[in-house]
């Protein structure tokens, strides 16, 4: 089924056609460099591996035998066609351990035979102060551990080895995110002193959350939970405590993902779904399930996460406790967000389908006030637009957006969403201009939405257009990028 369009296009967006060209990041000498892309000798192509096979021609060779073009394999990894061809020609190295888990997962290439050949170069001289350190000591002494940002630092570091890492965030992200750290390793909040232990006062913080969330402000949103949660937990009775604590912890979790932190969105997602299933209402175990499916897709487990979606979205459509309307708008989230995970697979048909049942779904179910998430047919139509890009379709991606009235969107966070989409389709399209207008329309519509890793990336490939792109490095350096 075709989504309905029924906005018009407002962003500032021409047809101007210009080259995408990307900045080249460093090569580096250990996993730790790796994943500061800050840090590092810039320019020139990686070297090229004592056997003489290059991590390029290793990826190369794996998509040929395949028969994918290089568009299908950006699809499948959410980067440009640009990026891979590069990538491929050893023009520039892969600086992210993620990105090399991402290839390893697309193309079915052990981890290991990556790094094996990924570029080695020469340690960096910068003296800014990395986040995190890649190495973890085993014999730490207990003393060590006393300190908040050594205990911090060391989370990070073992983040590394064992989840997608905490290195690949800034410092005023790891900064905004500290408190909520502290909380779920070591329970250090307490109820604020406004905080009414009540079932009304603890309503009226979750609703307050939701509503920074909405209103893209991810700062005060990250003081305000940890106390947050921990006036929920003191809350009588159980099952009501444990609902009001699962809402605030898919909340974080979302709040997470905005961050890049993909370590805590791991641990979020899953006390979300312990708690839930305590509280037992059906609308936050659906969105708990959402939670930990976005989670296995940022870890790379496409196929499982978007089974754990539709699963939910067919287990909350059967619960009879919540009214109809509730329960359909919980289904369009989970089919939504299953849709986008099989894009990002690389499965058209089932993205296809999926997107077609949310969007069914939506206009039957409209808007629920008893909905933990957005949702609605302007909600199906955002995720149809990452379903294209993810599928390598920019230009059908851009039809749709010129009929979607961001004005019309319900929050300042989608409509940050939804320019920052735009940029991302322009950017796959070869259109640095554009790219560039709705990433400041982004910036307008939500200021803190540019802190996402995406807009990073993108501001880190329009650097190479500072003469013809006025104030594209002061754009890159409000959305967290070092520059020269």
């Amino acid at each position: 089924m075709q989504i309905l369009r029924t906005g018009v296009f407002r962003g500032e967006v021409g047809l101007l056609s210009l080259p995408v060209l990307y900045s080249r990041a460093p090569c580096a000498s250990t996993v730790a460099c790796s994943l500061d892309a800050d840090t590092g000798p810039r320019g020139g192509a990686c070297p090229v591996a004592g056997n003489g096979l290059t991590l390029g021609k290793t990826i190369a060779k794996a998509r040929r035998r395949k028969g994918w073009p290089q568009r299908d394999l950006a699809a499948m990894i959410d980067r440009s066609e640009s990026w891979v061809s590069q990538v491929e020609r050893d023009v520039i190295p892969v600086n992210s351990l993620d990105a090399l888990r991402q290839v390893s997962d697309a193309l079915d290439i052990p981890l290991a035979d990556l790094l094996a050949v990924a570029p080695s170069g020469p340690a960096s001289t910068s003296t800014r102060r990395r986040p995190t350190s890649a190495r973890v000591d085993r014999n730490l002494g207990p003393e060590e551990g006393d300190d908040p940002v050594r205990r911090r630092e060391l989370l990070a570091a073992a983040a590394v080895v064992f989840t997608t890492p905490l290195a690949g965030a800034s410092p005023a992200e790891a900064s905004t995110l500290a408190p909520l750290e502290d909380h779920l390793l070591y329970g250090t909040a307490t109820v604020p002193k406004r905080g009414e232990v009540s079932p009304a006062g603890v309503a009226a913080e979750v609703k307050a959350s939701r509503e920074e969330f909405r209103a893209a402000r991810y700062d005060t949103l990250a003081r305000n939970l940890p106390g947050r949660i921990a006036q929920a937990q003191g809350l009588e009775p159980a099952e009501l405590s444990a609902t009001a604590v699962a809402d605030l912890y898919n909340i974080a979790t979302r709040l997470c993902i905005k961050l890049g932190e993909d370590g805590l969105v791991a641990i979020t997602a899953d006390r979300a779904l312990a708690s839930a299933r305590i509280g037992g209402d059906a609308l936050t175990i659906a969105e708990a399930h959402r939670m930990v499916s976005s989670a296995w897709r940022r870890q790379g487990h496409l196929a499982r996460a978007t089974d754990i979606a539709v699963r939910a979205a067919q287990g909350v459509r059967g619960d009879r406790s919540t009214p109809e309307t509730a329960r359909l708008a919980a289904s369009v989230s989970l089919l939504a967000t299953a849709a986008y995970t099989a894009a990002k697979m690389g499965d058209r048909p089932t993205a296809h389908g999926l997107i077609g049942e949310a969007a069914e779904a939506a206009e039957v179910g409209r808007t629920s006030p008893e909905a933990r998430t957005d949702t609605g047919t302007q909600q199906v139509l955002l995720h149809q637009l990452s379903v294209h890009y993810l599928l390598g379709d920019a230009g059908q991606a851009i039809d749709l957006a010129k009929t979607i009235n961001p004005a019309a969107l319900p929050t300042a966070e989608r409509q940050g969403r939804f320019f920052t989409d735009v940029a991302r389709c322009f950017d796959q399209w070869g259109k640095p201009e554009q790219c560039y207008r709705a990433l400041l329309a982004a910036e307008r519509a939500a200021p803190q939405e540019i802190r996402r890793g995406a807009v990073k990336s993108l501001a880190t490939g329009l650097l190479r257009h500072d003469r013809t792109l006025p104030g594209v490095r002061a754009f890159a350096g409000r959305a967290g990028v070092a520059v020269n």
